[in-house]
């Protein structure tokens, strides 16, 4: 049996010659004494036109019934149609029937509009629309694991559960057996679901130099918007003997590598999603993609740039803090391009991104890209034992869940730096789609766990 792609990759191959192909069928154009079947068999974004005739087949009638999402299985004849929009046709001897397809199957050959498919997320991937952005994110990953296995670095697998709050943030998903009494509980402590795996793959980087991390992480923040999930993505790169620099440069070289990589492997799936998602996507990759150095800035200075605007935006720029989706927006046009924003104020950043001498900022950096916003951040690590330490006692934080966490810089510590891209964020910007929902296989967000 062949797939679509081994026939769309060797066309001429094929020509003229038996083969059997199988797959789903996305439309069924039944005429008196012929017609045509749509074929997807999932191995390529592409279908293939099946013509079969009264004539060639006993169960001609059947086979003019045959409803769309039917599995089925074809043997016939390859033919070249350079002349025609498809390059090349199946002329169909046999017809086999592998799985009806009911009457009331939603995934209909019609527009559906996304709100309707997120309410059949195990059958949305059947159209058009998400079989790319699923084959696409596919190609991404690979992407992100080759770019980092070509620059050497450790693959480490963190854990999901844990006992640490890795932001300091506090919206946690407990794991518990015990709600009543932690210590009675399954791990005999209160667990929860991981919010980031850098502390974890930290200490690998004092091992290996060189480490990623990519897996899960949850966040039971109760935000509705479209850019937030519960569960979601992250690549989590750590270098040791590396400053904030040398971090913003490891994320520029990451987008471009991953840029350069969908568009010499899915062409298809872009060019639908620059014509019916966002017109001129491709342009604006490209742009991103052949710009000079992404631009730098620090958090004063952005916020001074917003000031001069004199726009009025719905959250007034303030410094000393965050950034609005508005302001980040402005600040990619503004530049013309990706930008980073370094040197926040310490006091809405992690307790452990390197304090900077004016003891107001920490070596943190965003990085802002056209259309999506914040992608990634990222920032140089505290290596300093006693300001560490300082800077933990004056959030609060219980020293002793960190005491393996600090012994990273008790013994032969040394700088180093990391960011954490989502992975999620990262397909919006690639596909213009605009709500994280339709990124993720099956979301997870406030109230909406029903898959």
């Amino acid at each position: 049996m062949i797939t679509l792609k081994e026939l769309f990759d060797e066309s001429q191959k094929y020509d003229k010659k038996e083969i059997t192909v199988a797959g789903w069928v996305r439309n069924n154009r039944a005429q008196k004494e012929f017609g045509f079947l749509d074929l997807n068999d999932g191995s390529c974004f592409k279908t293939s036109q099946i013509v079969y005739e009264e004539k060639n087949l006993d169960n001609f009638k059947d086979v003019q019934k045959y409803r769309c999402g039917v599995s089925v299985e074809i043997k016939g004849t390859f033919i070249l149609t350079p002349n025609m929009p498809q390059p090349f046709e199946i002329k169909a001897k046999e017809i086999i029937l592998l799985g009806d397809s009911q009457e009331d199957f939603p995934i209909q050959p019609k527009r559906h509009t996304r709100e309707f498919l997120r309410e059949n997320l195990h059958l949305r991937v059947r159209t058009n629309l998400f079989h790319a952005v699923f084959r696409l994110r596919s190609e991404v990953e690979y992407a992100i694991h080759t770019f980092f296995h070509e620059k050497n670095f450790v693959y480490v697998n963190t854990p999901i559960m844990t006992s640490n709050d890795g932001e300091g943030a506090g919206e946690l998903f407990s794991v518990c057996t015990d709600t009543k009494n932690p210590k009675t509980d399954f791990f005999g402590k209160n667990v929860f679901l991981t919010v980031t795996g850098q502390l974890h793959v930290e200490p690998y980087a004092m091992a290996f130099r060189k480490v990623y991390t990519f897996g899960p992480t949850f966040r039971a923040e109760n935000s509705n918007t479209t850019k937030h999930a519960s569960e979601f993505w992250m690549v989590e790169p750590e270098i040791a003997f590396a400053d904030l620099e040398d971090e913003q440069n490891l994320a520029e070289e990451m987008i471009r590598y991953i840029i350069k990589y969908v568009f010499d492997h899915c062409k298809d799936e872009l060019q639908l999603f620059d014509s019916f998602i966002e017109k001129g996507l491709i342009n604006r990759l490209k742009a991103v993609l052949d710009s000079p150095k992404f631009a730098r800035v620090t958090h004063h200075d952005a916020i001074t740039i917003l000031k001069e605007s004199r726009i009025g935006f719905e959250n007034t720029p303030e410094y000393g803090k965050d950034l609005a989706t508005e302001h980040e927006k402005f600040l990619t046009k503004h530049f013309n391009g990706p930008v980073f924003v370094y040197n926040w104020p310490k006091d809405i950043k992690a307790f452990y991104m390197r304090i900077n001498d004016d003891n107001e900022t920490v070596a943190g950096s965003d990085l802002l890209v056209p259309g999506s916003g914040e992608i990634i951040g990222g920032s140089q690590r505290e290596e300093r034992l006693d300001v560490l330490l300082n800077r933990m006692n004056e959030l609060g934080m219980n020293e002793e869940t960190l005491d393996w966490y600090v012994d990273t810089r008790r013994y032969g510590g040394c700088k180093h730096a990391g960011f954490g891209l989502g992975v999620e964020r990262l397909l919006m910007f690639l596909t213009g789609i605009d709500n994280i929902r339709d990124v993720l296989s099956y979301p997870r967000t406030p109230k909406s766990c029903d898959f």
